[in-house]
């Protein structure tokens, strides 16, 4: 899953991101708000981190322009406004969630779990395909039982191919929601990294029990044993 982060303290923004990256998210920052606003109309992201108080355009009117323009992913809004009627502007402006600084990383991630479940976006924690399940609140990753340890980018494209079984997902698809833009990516990344899945989690089962598919042409898809 990709999440942009638009926050001009660049200390803030970037221990923001260090962490997302070891839950295993993509992440991307805008270090203010015209950026961000570019970013978020072109890059098809899961959920946006987005300060208040931005240079360029500050955040309340990012929100509402986003929301004017039928933009109906996730915004978690962060500001050091604690009093009641600016929290009102932000939720009135679109935002879904309103996180006042200081804040304990723990809480921002736990706020980003429950947008993420909502009924609009992603769902479970734990997902099943076949005798395949993974489980995103301990990374873990079983097969017919066996525990297969993956790292934190194979993890990642693992989980989105699975929350999206059964259709096809181009490379471009692929690396728009696995990996953020200041990622190093070849021609070839998402065939290797695809390699690296099917050495673990299919090879190891058997022929007749492989879960990803080469659509020739097209992309990749995941589906139950045939």
């Amino acid at each position: 899953m990709r999440i942009l982060i638009v926050e001009d303290d660049r200390k803030i923004a970037n221990a923001i991101k260090k962490g997302l990256e070891q839950e295993a998210f993509a992440c991307d920052v805008s270090y203010d708000g015209k950026d961000g606003m570019g970013n978020a109309l072109t890059i098809n992201y899961d959920l946006i981190i987005l300060d208040r108080m931005l240079p360029e355009i500050d955040g309340i009117d990012i929100c509402r322009k986003l929301r004017e323009k039928k933009y109906n992913t996730p915004i978690i809004m962060l500001t050091a406004k604690d009093r009641i009627s600016d929290r009102v502007d932000g939720l009135d402006a679109g935002a879904d969630d309103y996180l006042i600084k200081p804040f304990a990383f723990e809480e921002l991630l736990a706020r980003i779990r429950a947008q993420l479940r909502r009924p609009n976006n992603l769902t479970d924690n734990i997902i099943s395909l076949g005798d395949l399940m993974l489980d995103r609140t301990n990374f873990s990753v079983k097969r017919a039982g066996k525990t297969i340890e993956l790292s934190s980018k194979e993890f990642a494209l693992l989980e989105y191919l699975m929350r999206n079984q059964n259709r096809i997902l181009t490379k471009d698809n692929i690396i728009e929601h696995v990996w953020d833009y200041d990622a190093d990516i070849l021609p070839n990344t998402v065939e290797v990294f695809i390699g690296y899945l099917r050495n673990k989690i299919d090879r190891p089962f058997g022929k007749s029990n492989h879960l990803i598919k080469t659509v020739r042409g097209f992309g990749y898809k995941m589906v139950g044993n045939e």
